[in-house]
């Protein structure tokens, strides 16, 4: 089932509960979904300093491989919480799926990296254009770049990328969409000839293999690029917003705690990432690389997120903008911020 199927059928699925009052966030449980990102780290700082049980939020984690594919749990009720890119939310929200963005998590993620095979032809003073056309010149075929799927933030950053910033010749790349371990895996194995990839995947791949090159970062490939947020469906806020609260006011400390003492906060990223398999040292060093730009004030995300929908729009993986509507909560993080977290 593609994206627009998806959201078509998945409307009819939202829950709605009818306002309730404050509920007291004691024992609340919160079915979260992520993506393996460290995007998502304030989150999971928040959760392993005990600061969403000590407000009486029990978490179940569930992973998923992009925020699309999320957007299904949500509409099924599923889960309560989505911790994942932005763009598919707007589309999911005018489609019926009542979901809320209470919190940013991190802006500026997704950065563009060359696998051996193409990093030989960005080399000093070649524009990325010209990097191009000189591998398809030299291998008789177009350069394949791995991302997640169409619609997704990845997705649409790399081609703005490359066809608004870099201004690529389309014959010169081929774009293979893939689910975010398939695409790490890809690069590292020559099976592709770059991508899209966030944090810890960055410092993975640059650690494991040195010529892997970051050619364009965040900012580079869309200005102002929003991220990872952190969204509940309507029926979960209705219902418990002290929880919602809890959460958002953990966000803010978990930044801050990420910025003070990134050592403090790394085995906790590392124990939801990397599942003990990731060296905790990398994972601090990926909290501090300069693709890991963590901001919970949502507030400054929504006029890119709204650039960001036109230029689906523009790439047909949109029919039309979607409104905006209800679709940003900035109460819970003006709340947090005038309580000091």
């Amino acid at each position: 089932m593609d994206r627009r199927q998806f959201l078509v059928a998945g409307a009819g699925l939202a829950a709605t509960v009818p306002f309730v009052g404050a509920a007291r966030a004691q024992g609340i449980a919160a079915r979260v979904g992520y993506i393996p990102i460290v995007g998502t780290a304030p989150f999971f700082v928040a959760n392993g300093e005990g600061w969403l049980k000590q407000g009486g939020v029990e978490p179940a984690i569930t992973v998923f491989e992009s925020g699309p594919n999320m957007i299904q749990a949500l509409a099924s009720g599923t889960i309560d919480v989505y911790v994942a890119g932005v763009a598919p939310l707007a589309v999911a929200r005018s489609r019926g799926v009542d979901i809320r963005v209470v919190a940013s998590t991190a802006v500026g993620e997704n950065v563009v990296v060359t696998a051996p095979s193409l990093t030989k032809f960005f080399t000093d003073g070649v524009a990325p254009a010209a990097a191009f056309k000189a591998f398809r010149a030299a291998n008789g075929k177009p350069a394949r770049l791995a991302t997640q799927p169409p619609g997704s933030v990845p997705d649409t950053v790399l081609e703005y990328w490359l066809w608004e910033i870099a201004k690529v010749d389309k014959a010169d790349v081929a774009i293979v969409p893939m689910g975010i371990d398939a695409t790490q895996q890809a690069i590292l194995a020559g099976a592709v000839d770059g991508g899209t990839v966030r944090e810890p995947a960055l410092t993975i791949l640059q650690t494991r293999n040195p010529q892997i090159k970051l050619v364009a970062g965040g900012e580079e490939v869309f200005p102002g690029q929003p991220g990872t947020v952190v969204a509940v469906s309507g029926a979960f806020a209705t219902k418990n917003p002290d929880a919602v609260q809890t959460v958002v006011n953990g966000l803010v400390k978990a930044a801050a705690l990420i910025k003070s003492d990134p050592d403090k906060a790394a085995p906790h990223v590392a124990a939801a990432l990397g599942k003990g398999i990731v060296d905790p040292a990398l994972i601090r060093k990926a909290l501090v690389s300069p693709a890991s730009r963590f901001e919970i004030d949502l507030r400054k995300i929504i006029e890119p997120s709204r650039a960001l929908q036109a230029y689906q729009v523009k790439l047909g993986s949109l029919d039309k903008e979607a409104p905006f509507d209800g679709l940003f909560d900035t109460r819970y993080y003006e709340r947090a911020v005038k309580a000091g977290g």
